[in-house]
């Protein structure tokens, strides 16, 4: 009887299990129990494929064989081979998996290289044979095995295509010196392969999510822009991808896929119409308005081709913009994959890499020459690098997380540190919540691609419209609040056992005098206003005082006001009156 139980919740799992996969329903993205999915995801840049910008060697070396090259120059080729292995290993783990899940993401989006999967066309020794390589295989499994365990899916992107899809060299590392995907069949053929031999693998787990068949094609077939934005017919991308989805088909009904136009995703000139009714367009958003009207062009195809679409890559703005392009697509059932986990000094994203002195040195080197490092230094910092991108070594920004997640959802406040009262309110503390409600700023993100607008004019530890810059007080931590204009402000949230009257220290440097700033909270101004004085230069900390500051028992949300800006604030601090 055991056995037959036994026997009967097998055949019932595996049942489950095979009903699980992601597909299209009209315009939607939908479960195995035809329920609707929003996809809320982030690409795991930068570990199988290096982007220059992302290790901070991007004005010197933007592809990975060019950065490849550099560390080669410097250590030889089996260090860099025992850099690139803890680098990989470090990269991405299970720890890394679970906390993404943990913070709130359904998916993953992982960019592979193809080059960790099969040899490039001019390694192999037989022209038109495929060496399989199982390190990129077994690095999939990985990944896909704790995105199982988290009950999340995994969306596997073809970031590097065999000779590398587009002018944008970085993204793809296309080598100019080589044929690219578009010139050479051998490169088709081999991409072709490459899919049917990663579909023959993953076609019967429902925990990959979808294939995303070439991510960012831009190249010019027959138009004069370079990265293909004012092409009108794409027939090449096309017809690689009809080809490709073709021979996914051959051996996996199963699968999601998902398609990119030309422009970095965006021109979908000369696609139509599709040829497969399991799959979904996918575009890509940086650097522009979050209106309706930024993602029309997408909307109209969803509606004339009943097609699902998915914002298949997005990112390196301000949680302001992150905030505000998350509750745009959401609301017009989109999912949605941002960009990246990883990256050196990472301010734009949920995890950030340190950088070390040592590494600062590598990177001096390499950019204006001088005296070259030694290889033993040179490997040390560049090990210890890798070392960094553990996760139990990062720095995590709570903040990214909350605007992606919480701040879509409410306008209410949280804290972002316990303020202890008497004691010191660090003005970098300030609450976590949307710009005109835990803060007030104005410059707040970067909505035009050509200007690059700095929203943190600092650069420094928090993702909102607030500047911070490093601190050099005696007494601080780390960051002071900088670039202070007019009417704006910042929220703190204390808890106060019984009604008491404080003394508010306020702790500030300014070149000029003429600051002025006074607290208030939901019932109005809880101070005098107060003038800021010149403190002699901007690296000169001085004190003033706010008398008599009454806050009532319990909650208290205290914003400073600047009424009149110009000067920087490094902490407030409370003290009894006598």
């Amino acid at each position: 009887m055991k056995k037959i139980v036994l026997l009967f919740l097998i055949s019932l799992s595996v049942s489950s299990f095979g009903q699980g996969f992601l597909h299209r329903n009209g315009q939607k993205i939908v479960d195995g129990n035809g329920q609707n999915v929003v996809l809320r995801g982030l690409g795991l840049g930068g570990w199988m494929v290096q982007e220059g910008y992302m290790l901070q060697t991007g004005s010197f070396a933007g592809s990975q064989h060019a950065i490849k090259q550099k560390i080669t120059d410097l250590i030889g080729t089996k260090n860099t081979e025992k850099f690139y292995d803890a680098y990989k290993a470090n990269g991405i783990t299970k720890r890394d998996i679970d906390s993404l899940a943990a913070w709130g993401f359904n998916s993953i989006r992982l960019p592979m290289h193809y080059n960790l999967y099969t040899l490039p066309i001019e390694k192999e020794t037989v022209s038109g044979q495929n060496t399989w390589l199982e390190e990129g295989f077994k690095m999939t499994d990985d990944v896909l095995k704790w995105c199982a365990a988290n009950k999340i899916y995994l969306i596997l992107d073809l970031h590097a295509t065999p000779g590398g899809q587009g002018k944008d060299a970085n993204i793809s590392d296309y080598d100019d010196s080589k044929p690219s995907l578009w010139e050479s069949t051998a490169n088709q053929d081999k991409m072709v392969a490459l899919w049917k031999k990663v579909a023959l693998r993953y076609k019967d787990n429902p925990w990959v999510g979808a294939y995303d068949i070439i991510n960012e094609p831009n190249w010019n077939f027959t138009g004069t822009n370079q990265n293909g934005c004012d092409e009108k017919s794409n027939a090449p991308l096309r017809a690689l991808q009809i080809r490709i989805t073709k021979t996914i088909r051959e051996v996996d009904a199963n699968h999601l896929i998902f398609i990119e136009g030309n422009c970095w995703g965006n021109n979908y000139n000369g696609m139509f119409p599709l040829w497969d009714d399991n799959m979904a367009l996918s575009f890509h958003k940086y650097w522009n308005d979050n209106d309706v009207a930024s993602i029309q062009n997408m909307l109209n195809f969803r509606t004339q081709y009943n097609v699902p679409i998915w914002l298949g890559e997005s990112g390196e703005n301000s949680n302001v913009w992150f905030k505000e392009a998350i509750s745009l697509v959401e609301t017009n059932n989109i999912g949605w994959a941002f960009w990246p986990m990883k990256k050196i000094e990472n301010l734009a994203g949920v995890t950030s890499v340190t950088k070390t002195p040592e590494y600062e040195q590598l990177l001096q080197y390499w950019a204006t020459g001088g005296k070259k490092p030694t290889v033993a230094f040179a490997k040390k910092a560049l090990m210890q690098i890798a070392e960094n991108y553990k996760m139990k070594n990062l720095t995590v920004r709570y903040d990214v997380i909350d605007a992606m997640f919480r701040q879509v959802q409410t306008t209410d406040t949280k804290k972002y540190k316990n303020h202890p009262l008497p004691g010191k309110i660090f003005a970098t503390e300030y609450d976590l919540g949307q710009n005109g409600f835990a803060y007030f700023d104005k410059d707040v993100a970067n909505y035009d691609g050509t200007k690059f607008t700095k929203w943190n004019k600092g650069g420094a530890t928090r993702n909102d419209g607030v500047d911070i810059q490093s601190c050099t007080d005696k007494s601080t931590n780390g960051f002071h609040v900088a670039f202070i204009e007019d009417g704006e402000w910042l929220q703190y949230t204390v808890e106060v056992k019984a009604k008491t009257t404080f003394d508010v220290a306020i702790r500030y440097s300014s070149e000029v005098a003429g600051g002025k700033l006074f607290l208030k909270d939901e019932n109005g101004q809880l101070s005098e206003t107060i003038t800021i004085p010149s403190s002699g230069g901007k690296n000169n900390w001085q004190t003033v005082t706010l008398k008599n500051v009454v806050l009532k028992q319990g909650t208290n949300k205290i914003r400073v006001y600047f009424e009149k800006g110009n000067f920087n604030l490094n902490f407030l601090e409370f003290k009894k009156t006598k």
